[in-house]
């Protein structure tokens, strides 16, 4: 398993392999101070499983850091670790697995990696479809959305990448599930893929930003409330769970 953290603080880095140990004391972290290096890493095979961010470093934002991982390794849970907790919204649309405020313990970590088992556990949905001469199978959680052009349709992947397909988008439509939202005649967006949501339009973590149609606007910005509700609900119950458990 590859654990990463990305902190500028050697005294921090110190702490947390220590609450790590006392998790599992065989378990070595690769120790970054800053998101240039930790991205690099990113790009050797195999992935990291697991990475820590701090998100107040000199000069970066661990939310901009998690945004260029998710790109080059989607698959890596994300653990934002912080002195508070103003950046927890933006945390859950980044779909971090958790959100720790310092100092580290051995019982965040430990909670980390039990939600790490969980997801891993997760079943993902996958969509199969030709593009071109090739065959392509993707996880649904790996489109960032889709975009109609005339008769030809883009899917933007997480990481940057694009295929062409020739799919109806209302065929295409009925193969997502609820985490996908169409936001014009001719777009629909991964709601996990949004990095900020206005009223007649939307940013998403690529720099896209997308325009509502008018009579459309609160439908689809009462989708994306009720989404990140949901989500919301999802983590309080997980929580909840766990704390019974821990009595």
């Amino acid at each position: 398993m590859r654990i990463a953290l990305c902190d500028d603080s050697i005294k921090e880095q110190k702490q947390f392999t220590e609450a790590l140990h006392g998790w599992d004391p065989t378990r070595q972290p690769e120790c970054f101070t800053n998101g240039a290096a930790i991205l690099e890493a990113a790009r050797r095979i195999p992935a990291f499983d697991i990475v820590f961010l701090d998100i107040y470093m000199p000069g970066e934002n661990g939310m901009d850091i998690a945004q260029e991982l998710r790109k080059i390794s989607p698959e890596t849970a994300i653990v934002f670790v912080t002195t508070s907790q103003e950046h927890a919204v933006d945390a859950f649309s980044l779909h971090a697995l958790h959100y720790l405020v310092k100092p580290v313990t051995t019982k965040g970590i430990t909670e980390a990696f039990r939600r790490l088992s969980q997801h891993q556990l997760r079943p993902r949905t996958m969509l199969t479809f030709i593009s071109g001469r090739e065959s392509y199978s993707i996880y649904l959680d790996e489109i960032g959305y889709v975009r109609s052009d005339r008769h030809a349709k883009e899917i933007v992947l997480t990481d940057g990448r694009a295929l062409t397909i020739w799919t109806p988008l209302e065929e295409l439509e009925a193969k997502l599930d609820n985490n996908f939202l169409r936001v014009n005649r001719s777009t629909i967006v991964n709601m996990n893929f949004i990095e900020q949501m206005g009223t007649d339009t939307c940013v998403l973590r690529d720099g896209t930003r997308m325009e509502f149609p008018r009579r459309e606007r609160g439908r689809i910005r009462a989708a994306y409330d009720d989404h990140i509700f949901t989500r919301l609900s999802e983590q309080h119950n997980m929580d909840g769970g766990k704390k019974e458990a821990d009595k």
